[in-house]
């Protein structure tokens, strides 16, 4: 059981480093504007700190919609992450995809700067609870 915590941990440990990665590159990214990749690296940010906490429950899921879905399911429906977050990774997974996939989306810098913000109060939310429960 130990080494299977220990494993989860350095799991947990890799996606939060990923996660601050992700924002540092958004953050570039916007001063150097890059609007629609500084919101994929946001979504992404979002994305890599779900993760780490669908690992604390021994939990993965294959596809964005199922990491999205069991994150409101085990987190924000028992109350243990606040609903706001669930509406923030919502919306940054509708601003990424249209980022990437609508040819005709012009990202405003305001709302890639929004994004950037968002995804940093996420992951700084999701390490106070990962910090709480001892997995960081």
């Amino acid at each position: 059981m130990a080494e299977e915590i220990v494993a989860r941990q350095r799991e947990i440990g890799l996606y939060i480093e990923h996660a601050d990665e992700m924002l540092r590159v958004a953050a570039h990214n916007l001063v150097q504007g890059f609007y629609s990749t500084a919101v994929n690296r946001a979504y992404y940010a979002i994305f890599y700190t779900a993760n780490a906490l669908l690992a604390t429950q021994g939990l993965s899921r294959g596809k964005h919609s199922g990491v999205i879905a069991a994150f409101r399911q085990y987190f924000v429906k028992p109350g243990l992450i606040e609903a706001k977050y669930s509406r923030t990774y919502g919306r940054l997974m509708d601003d990424r995809h249209g980022a990437d996939y609508d040819l005709e989306t012009d990202v405003e810098p305001e709302q890639a700067a929004v994004d950037v913000e968002n995804a940093r109060q996420f992951v700084a939310r999701v390490k106070l609870y990962l910090q709480r429960e001892e997995w960081l």
